[in-house]
C-alpha cells in the first residue's frame, strides 16, 4: 500500500514537472505558481522515498554478503544498523500519507485580543504578542506587524502580525482559541491572584489565486496615523482601513509608513478572514460528525493556562504540564508544539 502511495506521488512530481515547462502554462502566473507550489510540497516526501529505496538495496546486499563465512560478522552490524534506520524512516514515511494540512506550507498571520480581566487582560495580550515574536526569532521567522493598538500603562487592545517562513503555519495553527492567565497583577496591592483571558486566532496567508474577493465588495478608507507621538506619527493619510460590505468584516493597516504597502497588507489579512470564516461555515456542516480535540480552531474554547504562582503552563488539549513559564513566556515554544503535533497525527492515524 505504502509503496502504491508513494509511486503515485513519484508519477504526479514527473507530471508537474513537466506541465511547468509548458508555455502556456508559464504564461499564466496563477497556475504555474499553483503548480510550483505543488511540487515542493511533493519534494520532502520524495526525496525520503528514494533514501528508502537506496536503503533497501544496502540491506540486500549486506544480506548477500552474510553468505561470506569471512564477511558475515561485518554483514550482521551492517544490517543490524539498516534496520534501525529502516524502521526510522518508514516512520517519517507514514506521516507524509498522514492526511494533510494544504496550510501548513503557508505563512501566518495572528492576532491577539484581549479577553476578560480589563487591564490585566491587555497586559497579558502584550506577554503573548512578545512570546510569539521570541519564538519568530527562533525559527528564523520573518515578522511583520499589520496593525498594533495600545494601552495607556504597556498592553495592547488588540494585535495582528505575520510569521513568515515555511511551515509557519504548521507550527502556529494550535495555538487558536482563549489564553488563560494566572498571576498577581503589579497593581494587586494585597497580593491577591487574578485570573484574566486572552483570544489569539491563526490564520493561513492566502494567495490571490486561493481567496479571490470582488474589488466592488470592499469600501476603502485612508486616514492619519495614530501613535504614541514624536516621529512615529505620520502627517500624512497614509493608514488604510478596509471594508468588506457583504460580511462586515472590517481590517485596518498602519504599520507601514507607505498607504501602498498598508493596503496590501490589509488586504492579505482580509482575504485570509474571509477563508477562515468560509473554512469555519463548512465544518460547522459536519459538526454532528466525529472531530477530534485538536485542530478545531475553536477560539471560545480554553486551551491553555499559565499560572505565574506555580511557574507551569497546561496545554488543557493534551493534559501536558511544564513546570518552565520563563523559558516559554520567553518563546521556547517547541516542546508545547511538538506535543500537540504528535498527538494531531496520531488522531488522523485513527
Amino acid at each position: 500500500m505504502m509503496e502504491q502511495r508513494f509511486e503515485q506521488m513519484q508519477a504526479r512530481y514527473e507530471e508537474l514537472t513537466a506541465a511547468s515547462a509548458q508555455p502556456d502554462i508559464i504564461a499564466d502566473i496563477p497556475r504555474w505558481q499553483t503548480i510550483i507550489r505543488e511540487m515542493k510540497e511533493l519534494e520532502e516526501p520524495m526525496a525520503a522515498w528514494q533514501n528508502y529505496q537506496s536503503l533497501l538495496a544496502e540491506m540486500e546486499g549486506a544480506r548477500e554478503l552474510l553468505r561470506d563465512p569471512a564477511m558475515a560478522d561485518m554483514a550482521q552490524e551492517e544490517l543490524t544498523d539498516l534496520l534501525e534506520q529502516r524502521e526510522s524512516l518508514e516512520a517519517k514515511l507514514k506521516q507524509f500519507l498522514l492526511p494533510q494540512d494544504p496550510n501548513d506550507k503557508r505563512n501566518v498571520i495572528m492576532e491577539i485580543r484581549p479577553g476578560a480581566g480589563g487591564d490585566e487582560a491587555g497586559l497579558f495580550g502584550a506577554l503573548l504578542l512578545r512570546m510569539y515574536t521570541r519564538y519568530a526569532e527562533r525559527r528564523g521567522y520573518k515578522v511583520q506587524y499589520t496593525s498594533i493598538t495600545e494601552s495607556e500603562i504597556g498592553g495592547i487592545k488588540e494585535a495582528v502580525f505575520m510569521l513568515q517562513g515555511t511551515g509557519a503555519f504548521s507550527r502556529m495553527k494550535f495555538e487558536s482559541g482563549v489564553h488563560r492567565v494566572q498571576r498577581v497583577p503589579a497593581t494587586e496591592s494585597q497580593g491577591r491572584i487574578h485570573t484574566s483571558t486572552a483570544t489569539v486566532a491563526v490564520l493561513p496567508e492566502m494567495d490571490d489565486v486561493d481567496a479571490d474577493v470582488d474589488m466592488n465588495d470592499l469600501r476603502i478608507d485612508v486616514y492619519r496615523s495614530s501613535g504614541q507621538g514624536g516621529q512615529h506619527v505620520n502627517t500624512t493619510d497614509s493608514a488604510v482601513r478596509i471594508t468588506h460590505l457583504p460580511t462586515g468584516l472590517v481590517v485596518t493597516c498602519q504599520n507601514e509608513k507607505s498607504q501602498i504597502k498598508n493596503r496590501e497588507q490589509a488586504l492579505k489579512v482580509l482575504k485570509s478572514r474571509l477563508y477562515d470564516m468560509r473554512r469555519a461555515e463548512r465544518d460547522a456542516a459536519y459538526a454532528g460528525e466525529r472531530r477530534g480535540q485538536l485542530g478545531t480552531g475553536d477560539r471560545s474554547e480554553r486551551i491553555r493556562t499559565y499560572n505565574f504562582p506555580q511557574g507551569r503552563v497546561t496545554d488543557h488539549r493534551i493534559n501536558l504540564t511544564l513546570y518552565q513559564i520563563d523559558a516559554i513566556m520567553d518563546g521556547d515554544l517547541d516542546e508545547i508544539i511538538d506535543a500537540l503535533t504528535m498527538a494531531w497525527q496520531k488522531e488522523q492515524e485513527e
